[in-house]
């Protein structure tokens, strides 16, 4: 039976039993949790004729790290990563967007986390699109709540739609973040910020998924993501 595991799983197969992975889930306990659902899948289901929808949020904290994972390497040198105690390097802060209309990601790399960081980004977004009522599905982080964000939103057409707490799974820019980390950062060792950022990771990811955006494919797996149980309705 050592020898031959393939027997083992065979003979489970008629009682319809085979080797899964399980992972957990946290249950919302938002007091308004339905209604900020219902509004963000609004968006999702009926986007407006006018203004944009852009999913945004922080990506991050971007440390200098061995970083463990799979990836592709030559088979006969598979690399070895170091092991470290200390984080010398400093720490960045990625903030994203993403147009569901074009399925392009926007992008800007900053020092700090604060509302300053998160309003210029916005200023960026609204010169791009300057038509229309901007609405920006993030989450509940305090920067957004700031009352000086909240003013200069209500001055330059933009909605903050909210998630519900606990309920990141309702942003779709965290499914194109765990692209971003699988084909950038498992299993690298980067120098520096600038080649992590800039020269052939996370500037390179996003300029290849920008020349081939799929807002089509993109519509429809918003629609009809397997999030979507009836229970969430």
């Amino acid at each position: 039976m050592a020898r031959q595991p393939e027997v083992f799983v065979r003979s489970l197969e008629p009682e319809e039993i085979r080797c899964q992975a399980t992972k957990t889930w946290k249950a919302g306990r938002d007091p308004d949790f339905t209604a900020k659902m219902a509004r963000v899948l609004s968006l999702y289901d009926d986007p407006p004729t006018s203004g944009h929808i852009i999913c945004a949020d922080e990506f991050g904290p971007s440390n200098l790290q061995p970083r463990p994972g799979r990836g592709w390497f030559p088979t006969s040198n598979r690399p070895r990563l170091r092991a470290t105690c200390n984080r010398n390097g400093g720490v960045r802060h990625m903030f994203a967007a993403l147009d569901l209309a074009t399925g392009q990601m926007f992008y800007r790399f900053r020092d700090r986390k604060r509302w300053q960081e998160f309003l210029t980004p916005l200023s960026q977004l609204r010169a791009r699109f300057p038509t229309g009522t901007l609405h920006v599905i993030c989450d509940n982080y305090s920067p957004h709540k700031r009352i000086e964000v909240a003013n200069w939103c209500s001055a330059n057409a933009v909605e903050l739609v909210f998630t519900p707490s606990n309920a990141s799974w309702l942003n779709w820019i965290e499914c194109e973040f765990t692209a971003l980390r699988y084909f950038t950062l498992d299993g690298s060792d980067y120098p520096s910020h600038t080649v992590q950022e800039n020269a052939i990771a996370i500037a390179g990811y996003v300029r290849w998924h920008n020349n081939t955006p799929s807002p089509t494919t993109l519509r429809h797996r918003l629609q009809n993501p397997p999030t979507r149980l009836p229970t969430q309705l």
